[in-house]
């Protein structure tokens, strides 16, 4: 694959392609509607993909700090860190009339609109690019869609994963090449709108230390019709493997991530989401293994396999493509 070069770009250049780009990572305390940002980084690009300038931010979410383990801060490092109504000002400086830019760019634009609208404001952001979508557009032979895969192929050497400064960098250089690449095919750019939120802007966060339950009060929505999965049952899943599209995935009991959303992360991933526990089933979520559930009982008696939900959470990240 030839990528354009800085002599050829201006001339070369799609005319339909942004003017600017805002790559954008943020670290947060978990998955669900109520959880919140704990760091942010921006990388501002310009129309052909070269870095302008970077920013980084710790954020004091208010609460637990959520999966240490991941992000690696803790309550005492984030205890002196602005809040996010401080820092909402800056945010929004370096997004502005960019596109914003991530890997899996639906969570961090979800995650970056529900602090705006709790802050009762709203993100001037427009558009976002996923650079999964992108990958996938241009073809790119990765053996799956994790940053660290993206990062290998184009020679990025990632250095602190799951560090926003660090994995905002990292996708900042990854995306550079994608984006000649695009431009030297005249590939369109899977661009999506964003629409700011409003729903939290009125509804105060409740301080939550722990494990929260999915079936809070007042959290109840009418469940909704979702399409057929379009990729075949690939059988079940196996330890130490990743997930592969198509597969039925069973949930039981709470959640702590919101259910309808890591429902709908299931679903965007080629996954099928099953209302209950067959031989066809190929994996089961629970955080309590050992309830006597009529799930839990069903996945005992046919032999399927259970995780809890943060290894399913990981699992998400890594989903192998059906067989074409």
């Amino acid at each position: 694959m030839t990528v354009l070069d800085d002599r050829t770009t201006a001339a070369m250049w799609p005319a339909a392609y942004p003017q600017g780009y805002a790559v954008v990572d943020v670290e947060t305390t978990g998955l669900a509607r109520d959880d919140r940002i704990v760091s942010a980084a921006v990388y501002r690009l310009d129309a052909q993909g070269n870095v302008e300038d970077h920013w980084y931010t710790l954020v004091n979410p208010e609460r637990d700090p959520g999966p240490v383990w991941i992000h690696g801060l803790t309550s005492d490092v984030l205890e002196g860190a602005p809040l996010f109504p401080e820092i909402a000002a800056e945010f929004a400086a370096r997004l502005d009339g960019r596109v914003l830019v991530a890997h899996n760019a639906m969570f961090d634009w979800q995650m970056i609109a529900r602090e705006y609208a709790r802050a009762e404001s709203a993100a001037p952001v427009r558009q976002r690019l996923c650079t999964i979508a992108l990958a996938k557009e241009l073809s790119l032979p990765l053996p799956n869609h994790k940053l660290e895969s993206l990062a290998a192929h184009f020679g990025v050497v990632q250095q602190r994963a799951h560090n926003a400064l660090d994995d905002a960098r990292v996708l900042a250089e990854a995306f550079r090449p994608s984006l000649h690449a695009a431009a030297e095919r005249n590939v369109r750019l899977p661009l999506l709108e964003c629409r700011p939120l409003t729903e939290w802007a009125s509804a105060p966060t409740q301080p939550t230390i722990g494990r929260q339950s999915s079936y809070r009060a007042g959290s109840w929505r009418p469940s909704r019709k979702r399409p057929p999965c379009p990729y075949p049952n690939p059988g079940r899943y196996e330890s130490d493997k990743p997930l592969k599209q198509g597969m039925r995935v069973a949930f039981s009991g709470d959640t702590s991530v919101d259910r309808e959303l890591l429902e709908d992360r299931t679903v965007e991933a080629g996954l099928h989401v099953a209302g209950s526990v067959s031989r066809l089933t190929s994996l089961l979520v629970t955080n309590d293994p050992d309830s006597a559930t009529s799930k839990t009982l069903k996945a005992r008696s046919f032999g399927t396999p259970v995780v809890d939900e943060a290894a399913y959470t990981q699992l998400l990240r890594d989903v192998t493509p059906a067989d074409g």
